[in-house]
């Protein structure tokens, strides 16, 4: 649950170098008197600003950031949370690999809306709205708004924690080429960026045209490239003692049990092999484990191919016609260690015990490939009359687990705008995005033919027809009709490759996202009033999305040695009507110099869920110019996706069970005595046991398959917001200050969460509540390695039952002022951006208690960002800092050992970066930047724990992982 959801405010005047800090009316200034439409609101307004808070990133920022990709710009704002998508906490996943996603508050990726020019984009992440901000070309960006808190009722669906709107560059002029080459202090991650921008107007400048391609390469990072993540630094609680004092003691190095050699059990004997693969008893995991960090990945590489185009042609004075279409390719891969194969993977059924002889006419035949002393030591312990023994190993032989993935995005937008009335413009306009990915990926073994392959004899009967009778081959005939080649299991380099070949399960997954959208808009002024425009917003939208996963066969039934994936199909589609309405009711009178209302509604009809209503209500009021006050609140929802609502069964198998019917009796025991009774199964347990018991394979026996769920409702939430902006314009020495304050409060109900399957057993069997019990199978009888009684399955669809609550302050502010100290004139102008977590939890269960995560690694309670820079002409140099509070470990994990929630702490980071520009003409920019100025190192988080990323020794996803690195580059105009 935790790891599901956690992973400048308009003021009044700008400030320009660095994070632009503005207010809305100040984006659109190039034309004096112009009704713009703003982030916020969809009123076309000369005055009209967002109510709610907007943060407002410009082209200077992004400029003077040296970024590659825009997620790592955008991370550095603290009212972002930990990215559930990034280059450092991929490599892992069995999808997504290399992706780049953004996070609002911390209440998930789904619930941060991304925009093109207020307009959606196809998800990047399939049964998702989650969008891959790979796809956006960030030469193309003019600026960045950031919408905090509520806002469905503006832009529909998904706005619950607030909106990123990617606003383009319009009308540009000239040539624009600029390359970029950067690297890290260890010589490692090369990146290079080459961009190349057009554009012009033509037919009596009545047209514009703007053409965007772009390529950028992030090389990526290996675990063992590195000292500090060569080796895996564990958790000693979480992996040798369990005693709650070793929590927080760091095993250094540490090595896994699955070792290349193998393992092996016989008879209550353990063997493996020494360095020079002879064979000894005994198992030593210092000396004889594996290094899997060896063979991790600190960030993945990444390569991205963008094609951004735009077009606009004046029809006559009211219509205007505009195009865009973008084509992004981002190609990533990824390594992690060679799979660990254990002998129950093979032989679930058997318990993981592992035939040594096989049946040939009635005889048992032992394997030949099986070393003289495990044999002997092996005995019979199902009763087949065949020795049996178990074994890990770690399938170095067949190679790492490795994988490819390209993934195409495709986005076309059409329409016509115009104006109407004098005071009215109207838009429509037609959205068309697809998302595909293409993955292939090695590694992970079939177990069915793993299975055949471990069944070997000595062909003493020459079956295979090549004149020897003492080769090996595989017992069964039907299996070697199908290629089957035995496998020799027992030592280093062991496996043939011929055998490696016929064992390798290739896994393969495909993709195809798309999204329709068509739009009607009409805004503008209605009537004047004494204090100024009424300001009113229609109009109406269809959007259609739909989703597909395809997974290849042997994931699908989990015969790869992994769990069970489904492939995953749906659709749906919505018809909405909206309407904004803005009210000034007072203006230029005593502490009245303007106050304002504002409200808006939307009605949206889905095929899933059926109909919803969101709407907002503000007001705005300063009473003096120099201050405003702002508040408003919001009622907003996020409709189930497509993974959500359509997803099939995909099986898992839960630890760490605790069967409420342990111990119950034949009589007694209350409600839960008469709930488990209920079950045959628990009766004949009860009745062979005189109480119903357990051995350790039923603990170890629960299976259970997690779905999507066809009758999921809508998440809905309700957001406040209330802040001031100061800018004492009427002082001249500080009228380019800007200081805003601004409250937020989010809470979510009916949160779309997989019930624990603890909380689904003590619903049934304590409560009495059937649907949950419908989720529960029981064996009914006994089999050879499981109770009758047991639990079998414990099923987890998903429902609408879980609560989020973040609620914190944001403060920034900025000043600028001229500046002469080189004696060639320039400003000096800095920003501050400071979030405080006051608060944040989420409850997993109706009913449940909740689960703080403020404070806790990666949603630290204070983050900020400073920002300082010096211009002029001739010359820029920027410095950003960025400050993460000291954070604790999860407080759940802690607790359920004893231990307080502050025991276990990371203390606070601070990272700077610095940019110089040199214009050294007007159409020539040099720039070189250092990241990381100060080479922090991640703080080291030990593998077992709740925030550790795999292969790093940190939370990656939070802390900078690559240390200092230096970038440089050029731009040249035309």
């Amino acid at each position: 649950m935790k790891s599901s959801f956690m992973r400048l405010r308009a003021g009044a005047a700008p400030v320009v170098l660095g994070f632009a800090l503005l207010s809305a009316p100040a984006f659109a200034q190039e034309d004096a008197g112009e009704a713009i439409i703003v982030t916020g609101s969809r009123i076309a307004n000369v005055e009209i600003d967002a109510v709610s808070p907007v943060q407002v990133i410009g082209k200077e920022a992004i400029a003077n950031s040296g970024v590659t990709n825009i997620q790592d710009l955008l991370l550095e704002n603290p009212v972002f949370g930990t990215p559930a998508l990034s280059r450092a906490n991929s490599a892992f996943l069995t999808s997504g690999t290399g992706a780049a996603t953004v996070d609002l508050r911390d209440l998930g990726s789904d619930r941060t809306l991304v925009l093109i020019d207020g307009r959606r984009v196809v998800a990047g992440i399939p049964g998702s709205s989650t969008v891959d901000l790979n796809v956006i070309p960030t030469q193309f960006v003019e600026r960045v708004d950031i919408l905090t808190g509520g806002a469905s009722s503006l832009y529909g669906s998904d706005a619950v924690a607030g909106v990123v709107n990617f606003v383009y560059k319009k009308n540009f002029e000239g040539l624009e080429a600029e390359g970029q080459y950067g690297i890290t202090q260890k010589g490692d991650d090369a990146n290079y960026r080459l961009n190349l921008t057009y554009g012009g107007n033509f037919a009596d400048n009545r047209g514009n045209l703007m053409v965007h391609m772009g390529y950028s390469k992030q090389e990526g990072i290996l675990s063992r490239n590195r000292k500090d993540t060569f080796y895996d630094n564990a958790d000693k609680f979480a992996y040798e003692t369990g005693d709650p004092a070793d929590f927080g003691t760091a095993i250094t190095p540490y090595y896994s049990s699955f070792a290349s050699q193998g393992s092996f059990l016989a008879g209550g004997k353990r063997f493996t092999f020494d360095a020079d693969n002879n064979l000894k008893e005994g198992f030593d995991v210092n000396t004889d484990g594996f290094n899997r960090q060896y063979y991790r990945t600190i960030a993945v590489p990444v390569e991205r191919y963008l094609f951004a185009a735009r077009g606009n042609y004046e029809l006559n004075d009211n219509i205007n016609f505009y195009a865009e279409g973008t084509y992004a390719n981002t190609k990533s891969s990824r390594e992690i260690e060679p799979f660990a194969l254990g002998s129950d993977d093979v032989f679930q059924a058997s318990g993981g015990l592992v035939p040594i002889e096989s049946l040939v006419n009635g005889v048992a035949v032992l394997n030949p490939y099986v070393p003289a002393a495990i044999a002997a030591a092996a005995v019979d312990q199902d009763g087949d009359g065949l020795r049996d023994i178990s074994f890990s190993k770690r399938l170095t032989d067949m190679g790492t687990r490795n994988g490819s993935t390209s993934r195409d995005f495709y986005r076309f937008v059409a329409g016509f705008e115009g104006s109407v009335f004098k005071d009215f413009k109207w838009d429509v306009s037609y959205v068309y995005g697809r998302t595909s990915e293409s993955q292939q990926s090695n590694g992970q073994p079939n177990i069915l033919n793993f299975a055949n392959a471990l069944s070997a004899v000595t062909d003493v009967n020459d079956l295979n027809n090549n004149g020897l009778t003492t080769d090996v081959i595989c017992a069964s005939a039907e299996a070697r009709k199908q290629g089957c080649v035995p496998i020799n299991i027992f030592g280093f380099n062991s496996i043939s490759s011929e055998a490696a070949k016929y064992v390798a399960a290739e896994q393969s997954y495909n993709t195809s996202i798309t999204q329709q959208v068509v739009s009607a808009n009409l805004s503008g002024s209605l009537i004047e009033l004494p204090a100024g425009p009424l300001g009113i917003a229609i109009g109406a939208e269809y959007r259609k999305e739909s989703s597909s996963e395809n997974w290849d066969a042997l994931t699908n039934a989990g015969l790869n040695a992994g769990n069970a994936l489904p492939d995953t199909r749906g659709s749906f589609n919505v018809k909405e009507v909206y309407g904004e309405v803005n009210v000034p009711l007072l203006a230029d009178t005593p502490f009245f110099h303007r106050l304002s209302l504002r409200a808006a509604g939307r009605i949206s009809d889905y095929s899933t869920v059926g109909t919803i209503y969101t709407y907002n209500v503000g007001a705005e009021w300063s009473p003096i110019s120099d201050i405003k006050f702002r508040g408003g609140y919001a009622r907003s929802v996020r409709a189930p996706n497509v993974g959500e609502l359509f997803s099939g069964l995909s099986q898992t198998y839960p630890s760490g069970l605790n069967d409420p019917c342990t111990g119950i009796g034949a009589t007694g025991g209350g409600v839960l005595g008469d709930n488990c009774r209920a079950d045959a199964g628990v009766l004949a347990n009860i009745a062979a046991n005189g109480a119903f018991t357990l051995t350790q394979p039923d603990r170890q026996g629960v299976s259970g398959f997690d779905s999507g769920n066809p009758n999921l409702r809508e998440e809905t939430s309700d957001s406040y917001t209330l802040g001031v902006a100061i800018n004492p314009r009427s002082i001249d020495a500080l009228r380019n200050l800007t200081l805003t304050v601004d409250y937020y409060n989010i809470g979510i109900k009916g949160a779309v969460v997989a019930p624990p399957r603890q909380f689904i057993l003590d619903q049934c069997y304590r409560e009495g509540n059937q649907s949950f019990c419908d989720l529960v199978d029981r064996r009914q009888t006994a089999t050879a390695n499981n109770s009758a009684g047991s639990l079998e399955f414990i099923d987890a669809p998903l429902f609408n039952g879980g609560k989020l609550k973040v609620e914190g302050i944001d403060v920034a502010v900025a000043y600028s002022t001229s500046f002469d100290a080189l004696g060639s004139g320039g400003r000096l102008s800095g920003r501050i951006a400071y979030t405080r977590v006051l608060d944040g939890y989420v409850i997993s269960v109706p009913g449940g208690e909740k689960d703080k995560f403020a404070g806790e690694i990666g949603n630290a309670k204070d983050k900020f960002t400073a920002n300082l820079t010096y211009g002029n002409e001739k010359l820029s140099w920027n410095f950003t800092g960025t400050y993460i509070g000291k954070s604790y470990e999860d407080d759940q994990l802690l607790r359920a050992y004893g231990l307080d929630k502050h025991d276990i702490s990371v203390d606070a980071e601070f990272y700077l970066d610095t940019q110089v520009r040199v214009m050294p003409t007007e159409r020539v920019e040099l720039f070189f930047g250092i990241d990381n100025l100060l080479n922090n190192k991640a703080p080291r988080i030990l593998s077992g724990t709740s925030f550790n990323t795999t292969g790093t020794n940190t939370a990656a996803d939070v802390y900078d992982v690559f240390g200092r690195r230096f970038y440089t580059g050029a731009k040249f105009k035309f």
